[in-house]
């Protein structure tokens, strides 16, 4: 395996689908490849379901640097959590989710969403985990279950698309934000607002890939390399050196989910 830590990495992909429908061991090697060039040197690939939980474990066991979430999106809750569990012990994994709410499509009905999110953030507090939070249009039930359960110590906000005022409910839970390409788009003066008061410690970035393709790359699928993208639009929101982001991400990225260094 190459040691890719001697070479000059500076930035984490918090948050990717390197396993996305069934890719390829070579589709996956290529996208690492390309993101250890473009000095993404951690990338961590999410579970949404059962089979593709255990595909992000698959595709992080033959990658150094690449780690895996175990999780149930919101859209898969009406088939709930059972066999996510076992999965928590493997040693690439360092988070359950993603998980949450998503008011926005619905395809699994409310009241599934809720209960299925209130599982998965036992699980992370009884394993000790951090918590991935998908959450589109429905930030007062995100709130409210996370009340209920107890937001666990290492949350991350993930895609985060709120404004400052959400931004502001998530840091007083203690939470990271995770920005993404969306920090880029001209539609995002709201995000970029929520990113200029996120405090530094606070801060990660991710690309969602293959979602959410970062200005300029509209149009083509998204990918691991292009999180430089999103950490220089975070660094011009908030008037900082992207150097400067890029340091702060790796190392919140780090203590977010315990990430060797």
């Amino acid at each position: 395996m190459t040691d890719f830590l001697a070479e000059p990495m500076t930035w984490t992909d918090d948050h990717c689908h390197l396993h996305y429908r069934d890719a390829t061991p070579d589709r996956v090697a290529e996208a690492v490849a390309e993101a250890r060039s473009a000095g993404v040197g951690r990338m961590i690939t999410v579970g949404c379901d059962l089979a593709d939980s255990k595909a992000a474990i698959a595709a992080a066991a033959v990658h150094e640097g690449v780690f895996a979430t175990v999780g149930v999106h919101p859209h898969e809750a009406a088939g709930g959590i059972d066999g996510i569990e076992s999965l928590l012990g493997d040693p690439t994994v360092v988070a359950v989710g993603e998980c949450g709410l998503d008011y926005f499509y619905e395809h699994s009905p409310r009241e599934a969403q809720r209960e299925v999110f209130a599982a998965q953030i036992a699980l992370a507090h009884a394993h000790d985990l951090a918590l991935v939070i998908h959450t589109r249009d429905a930030w007062d039930d995100t709130f409210d279950v996370l009340a209920a359960e107890g937001a666990p110590s290492r949350t991350v906000f993930h895609c985060f698309s709120g404004g400052p005022a959400e931004a502001r409910r998530c840091l007083d839970l203690g939470a990271m934000l995770s920005f993404s390409g969306i920090i880029t788009f001209k539609t995002a003066q709201d995000l970029r607002d929520a990113a200029a008061v996120c405090p530094l410690d606070r801060v990660l970035v991710e690309t969602d890939a293959p979602y959410l393709t970062p200005v300029p790359h509209r149009g083509t699928p998204n990918r691991p390399a292009l999180v430089p993208l999103v950490g220089a639009g975070v660094a011009a929101v908030q008037g900082r050196p992207v150097d400067e982001i890029a340091a702060a991400t790796w190392e919140n990225a780090s203590r977010t989910y315990r990430l060797p260094v």
